[in-house]
């Protein structure tokens, strides 16, 4: 499959790409392997991405305004991203108004250092700028850039001697200060694992804010990443349907395998390979194919190698079969009759209710309290809330059944049998593996099959994509991806218990009751 991105296949008319390039390959070394401490060389498709990254319109501001380099593991793209954090601290990265004519008659404008730079490394933790961190080191280290520019090479930062300003440094989600910094250029690698659960988009936001400040100056964000995983809503999924839905100011660099290629066929992975991995001629082709063909994960060889997009092996329910589940038509309304699902705690975690109304299956969203990120350690669910969105549930609709997870809240669930019926109100301990596999199979199969609907693309829907499969002896249950993931799933648990409710009460004959008749509702 060629380029699927939006990069051009022809060069651009005005860039500053030759003078960088030329200038990179002089000043900045080659960091390991055998070819250490020589000049550093681009290969052909890097050197198209830094042609087109500092592509220039006539008035000399950028064509894109941001840039994502998607490409397979091992392509190179932390060492790119290192040598672009380098030429824009020290290199001719902003057009000096003056452009010079080749022999061939190609226009080359002339580029100048930034007057004060300041380029920020960013990720969701430091461990995951250290190794660009380390490349960095690596190219300046007794380079000609190194004693032509008198630079300072610490582990934690690259700066100046002599106090003069301007600094290459590590920036993370939960560093203070973010907001108000007047970065020249942000690298943000591996934005696939920039995720709600990280902190990452609303990091990433906090970045562009900061970046939007001297946009006229030249200041931008660039991505690098693997293929993401489109359950996980991540900073390279958002910036990838930026792309699609035609945003013409983000670069988007991406060769990729044909898709759904066959994993167990090491011709046709070989082919896959090639591709994808484009004139990275360091690239151990051979044995990456042993891997995937004799591998037992497709959808992570497919992602992190061939760089399709695809849904991680332990996801439950894709977001393509969820979504078709989606219909806004035939609103559930008051009066209908509906089961409740509901899953409980009450410190530092979600708890949620979810209704599904019994003559087809129509899931939505009753209540859910999610502690917020700047909450401290003492956050409580707030109870008197819940307890009035049960009260209004049974007000509002026709409760023929209620399932719900005791621990935490046996009292409650009590109280609410003793004020709405002990034949409409039932505990059911999600923690019995055994009757808990059988509920999520026939919700899993329902959705499949399309025997449930939903009608919240918000809450429900997050809560059912975090959520992941986790096999046990009985069968399969699900997760959290980890213990203390802020992905919660509390929701997903509810609606599979008002589905499992709803068939009991199906059942039970509640079907075929008199619908209740609601005053004030017509």
């Amino acid at each position: 499959m060629p380029q699927t991105g939006n990069i051009p296949a022809h060069e651009p008319d005005l860039t500053l790409g030759h003078h960088i390039l030329a200038w990179a390959e002089r000043y900045i070394v080659q960091p390991d392997g055998e070819f250490a401490g020589q000049a550093w060389r681009f290969t052909d498709e890097q050197k198209h991405f830094i042609k087109w990254l500092y592509a220039l319109n006539p008035d000399g501001t950028w064509v894109y305004s941001e840039a994502t380099l998607r490409r397979a593991k091992g392509f190179g793209k932390t060492p790119l991203l290192a040598s672009l954090a380098i030429i824009e601290f020290i290199g001719p990265c902003r057009w000096s108004g003056i452009v010079k004519t080749a022999k061939d008659g190609t226009k080359i404008p002339v580029g100048r250092p930034v007057h004060l730079p300041l380029v920020q490394l960013a990720a969701t933790s430091l461990d995951q700028t250290a190794q660009t961190m380390d490349m960095i080191r690596g190219m300046l280290s007794e380079s000609p850039a190194e004693r032509q520019y008198d630079i300072d090479i610490s582990k934690t930062m690259i700066q100046f001697r002599g106090n003069r300003p301007g600094k290459i440094t590590p920036v993370t989600s939960s560093t203070r200060g973010n907001e108000g910094a007047r970065p020249t250029m942000v690298v943000c690698d591996e934005s696939h694992h920039w995720v709600d659960s990280t902190g990452g988009p609303k990091f990433y936001k906090t970045l562009q804010r900061n970046t939007n400040k001297t946009l006229s100056q030249g200041s931008r964000c660039i991505q690098t990443t693997n293929a993401y995983d489109p359950n996980e809503e991540s900073v390279a999924q958002s910036t990838h349907d930026a792309v699609l839905n035609g945003n013409p100011f983000i670069l988007y660099d991406c060769r990729e395998a044909d898709p759904n290629i066959d994993l167990k066929d090491p011709d046709a992975v070989r082919a896959g390979l090639v591709e994808a991995y484009g004139d990275s001629w360091w690239a151990p082709i051979d044995q990456l194919v042993n891997v995937i063909v004799y591998g037992t994960n497709a959808a992570h060889d497919y992602r992190f190698y061939l760089n399709n997009i695809a849904e991680s092996a332990d996801t439950w329910m894709s977001k393509a079969e969820w979504e078709a589940c989606y219909t806004d038509d035939d609103p559930v309304l008051p009066g209908d009759q509906i089961s409740i699902g509901f899953d409980g705690s009450l410190f530092n975690d979600a708890t949620g209710a979810v209704g599904c109304r019994l003559r087809d299956g129509r899931l939505f969203t009753l209540g859910v309290w999610e502690k917020p990120e700047n909450a401290g350690p003492d956050w409580e669910v707030d109870v008197l809330a819940v307890e009035a969105v049960i009260q209004q549930a049974f007000t509002t609709y026709q409760v023929e059944w209620m399932y719900a997870d005791p621990p935490y809240w046996q009292e409650a669930i009590g109280r609410w049998s003793l004020a709405y019926g002990d034949d409409k109100v039932f505990e059911y301990w999600t923690s019995k593996s055994s009757r808990m596999v059988n509920a999520i199979e026939r919700f899993r199969t329902a959705a499949t099959t399309r025997d449930l609907s939903h009608s919240d693309r918000s809450k429900l829907t997050r809560h059912v994509l975090n959520a992941v499969a986790r096999e046990v002896p009985q069968g399969t249950l699900i997760r959290k991806d980890s213990p203390k993931s802020k992905r919660k799933i509390d929701l997903a648990v509810a609606a599979v218990l008002a589905f499992e409710g709803r068939a009991d009460a199906i059942a039970d004959g509640r079907l075929n009751r008199r619908r209740r008749r609601v005053v004030g509702f017509g």
